[in-house]
């Protein structure tokens, strides 16, 4: 509403004000004009004299009772000072004196918004849509899709945008928001007819191109969206998110060092953003380049320190490559932020089992069985690190805890045997390997993993042996 700004021209708004005192004062003053009236309620709106704007629209419809104008521009004001209904009623008289005034609608949805009462607002400006073409029918739209935002109806803040697109395909608010909404709505099959129109009209609309391969990444139609991530780029070279949606696309393929490529030209760009530079982290990483994987991770971790997740990422690849003690250092850090993660106290303990620092490690892997009670990796190994430390009882106790646990997990039930060997109870012991065999025989190895000298033991050859023939003792 406000159009006016008094520091254009200060020399006028001064003579303005000279002329509206004296009215107010009772004095001579020479007419003033409508437009001029909503330059002095301006006046004062800015200056924050938001009473004294009031005042000066009242004595603006005093000398024009029968303007639209100055009563659209009081009504914009009572909305300021949160008089509602007043600003209702006297929108209601306005729209007498100037029916197709677009301002009136907007300004009649701000105070049913204010009041509550979406609905009214929404009814108002469904209504008033038919009256209205080309840029104002745009406006009303855009204010609906914030009506229905408010009002939760998140499906037709979609339609609505879908409906600016089809009256003006090049909107680039429009395109812009419906790929949020797209996305947010999951409609990407319509989203997908859409684009394709729009780009067969306008083939060189980068945005239409980029929410198109967005649209196809929602259905993970990888190799589509890359091709229109493509397009946009070929269009508009500096298209940053283009690029780091195309590396995207590329990891989901794992194609990585295409995604690297992509993503290191949305890097350059743009600002430095944490997710990208975890992406080409995570690439990396997956092709056993640990030290440019931690690189990126590193540099992630410093745009957003309080990401616990990154420390612990940075830790993974120390523990890849056996730098036991480096990791330990980056995992108290991730701990430091959030203690009782169960995978962070799963990877220290296991640091600290590697260092045979039995102890540390068993408290660990405790953390992690009581925040996760069915964690089978925790459970694992507790259990490992329990027989490392020569706790062979502690150890078998704690396969039966494990075996309830996780609802009789076959892998526990090897580990008891392997236990109650190490402990002497042959006899119970051929029964669990017995009971482990029937369940799940490919589980063996591991078993043997936990005491190879056990193979020297003919009575467990000869049950290894008779289930390998598929024959049961």
């Amino acid at each position: 509403m406000r159009e006016h700004s008094y520091n254009e021209d200060r020399e006028e708004i001064e003579e303005l004000l000279r002329q509206y005192f004296n009215l107010k004062s009772g004095k001579y003053h020479s007419l003033i004009e409508e437009d001029d009236f909503e330059m002095i309620m301006d006046y004062f709106h800015e200056t924050d004299n938001l009473q004294e704007a009031l005042e000066a629209a009242t004595f603006g419809l005093e000398q024009y009772p029968y303007s639209g104008q100055l009563m659209i521009h009081k009504a914009d004001l009572l909305l300021v000072s949160r008089k509602y209904n007043e600003a209702l009623e006297l929108l209601e008289h306005a729209e007498v004196y100037d029916t197709k005034n677009i301002d009136i609608y907007i300004l009649k949805t701000d105070a049913y918004l204010a009041l509550d009462q979406q609905q009214k607002a929404v009814d108002l400006l469904e209504d008033a849509l038919s009256q209205f073409e080309g840029d104002e029918k745009l406006e009303l739209l855009f204010e609906l899709t914030e009506v229905y935002d408010d009002y939760e109806d998140f499906e037709k803040v979609f339609d609505c945008l879908k409906l600016i697109l089809e009256l003006e395909p090049n909107n680039e608010e429009a395109l812009y928001k419906i790929c949020f909404w797209t996305d947010f709505t999951r409609r990407f099959e319509e989203a997908i007819f859409l684009h394709l129109q729009i780009i067969n009209e306008y083939p060189y609309n980068e945005i239409a191109w980029f929410n198109l391969g967005t649209a196809y990444q929602g259905l993970k139609l990888q190799e589509k969206a890359i091709d229109a991530y493509l397009y946009a780029i070929a269009i508009e070279e500096k298209f940053d998110a283009a690029y780091r949606n195309l590396g995207d696309a590329y990891l989901r393929l794992r194609k990585y060092e295409d995604a690297i490529e992509a993503l290191e030209k949305s890097v350059e760009l743009s600002r430095p953003e944490e997710v990208v530079h975890e992406a080409i982290g995570h690439c990396y990483h997956k092709m056993f380049d640990y030290a440019k994987a931690r690189l990126h991770f590193k540099k992630a971790s410093h745009l957003n320190p309080d990401d616990s997740k990154l420390q612990y990422k940075v830790a993974l690849t120390y523990m890849l490559e056996k730098n036991w003690l480096s990791a330990i250092r980056h995992l108290e850090n991730a701990m430091k932020i959030h203690k009782n993660i169960a995978d962070f106290n799963l990877a220290m303990g296991e640091c600290m089992f590697r260092l045979n620092r039995f102890k540390e490690a068993i408290q660990f892997f405790s953390n992690v069985i009581r925040a996760k009670p069915k964690n089978v990796a925790g459970w694992e190994a507790l259990i490992r690190c329990l027989i490392s430390a020569y706790l062979f009882e502690e150890a078998a106790e704690h396969c039966l805890y494990a075996i309830d646990k996780t609802i009789n997990k076959p892998i526990f039930i090897f580990y008891h045997s392997a236990c109650l060997f190490l402990i002497g109870k042959q006899k119970e012991a051929l029964r669990y390997l017995e009971l482990g065999m029937e369940k799940a025989p490919k589980l063996l190895k591991k078993f043997v993993e936990l005491n190879p000298s056990i193979l020297q033991n003919y009575k467990v050859v000869d049950i290894i042996a008779r289930y390998k023939r598929g024959k049961k003792i």
